[in-house]
């Protein structure tokens, strides 16, 4: 079987099994609050940056109050998301720049989402696929491990795998493939204890054929 038509086969099995799962796993009311919960999620669960920002969306209202956020204090407020000390510098530089270069909005053009501070490619897709409905594919762990399990993939480097995906998936299915593949990372192709027997792509499973 062919890459394009292995793939294509993949997007439509996916289909068939989640069709319901279009919808981002991180909660938000607009685009700047994706942006910081985006920014958030790195190496973190989603569902724990849910925790975090169901109150510090509460605290902080709007761009110009993380603009301003005392960086102790924010530090603090974003702590259980790891690594809080970077992601509370770039949570507040993201901002400040936003206000100084866009008005406060997020663009949606790469190169500028990308220039801001700790935004890069994935962060980057998943405002433009989510926010402005922009075909674009995001790797994160769950699409970076199925996708290489799969072997519509071969690099371990997620900017790679992006562009491979983008070569070999239907332009149309871009957004969709990253929320359907975390379902199914979620409930089936688990990273310790994958349920193999249980899976629908397992025909079609490099990992599964080598085991």
């Amino acid at each position: 079987m062919k890459i394009k038509e292995k793939a294509l086969k993949v997007t439509e099995l996916l289909d068939k099994y989640y069709p319901e799962d279009i919808k981002c796993y991180l909660d938000h009311s607009n685009p700047w609050q994706l942006l910081i919960a985006t920014i958030l999620s790195a190496q973190c669960t989603d569902d724990r940056v849910n925790i975090v920002t169901k109150n510090l969306f509460k605290k902080y209202k709007s761009v110009e109050a993380f603009a301003s956020a005392d960086i102790l204090e924010l530090e603090q407020d974003i702590k259980p998301t790891g690594f809080y000390r970077n992601k509370a510098q770039h949570i507040k530089g993201c901002c400040q720049k936003l206000l100084s270069e866009y008005k406060g909005e997020v663009p949606s053009d790469i190169e500028k989402l990308t220039s801001l501070p700790g935004v890069g490619r994935k962060t980057a897709n998943v405002i433009r696929g989510n926010i402005f409905n922009i075909e674009s594919i995001v790797v994160d762990t769950h699409v970076k491990r199925i996708s290489n399990k799969l072997g519509l993939a071969k690099s371990e480097d997620p900017v790679k795998i992006e562009f491979e995906l983008m070569k070999i998936l239907p332009k149309d299915t871009w957004i969709r493939y990253n929320i359907q593949v975390i379902a199914h990372g979620r409930s089936i192709c688990k990273a310790r204890s994958p349920k193999c027997e249980e899976c629908f792509l397992r025909e079609l499973c490099n990992w599964v054929k080598r085991k």
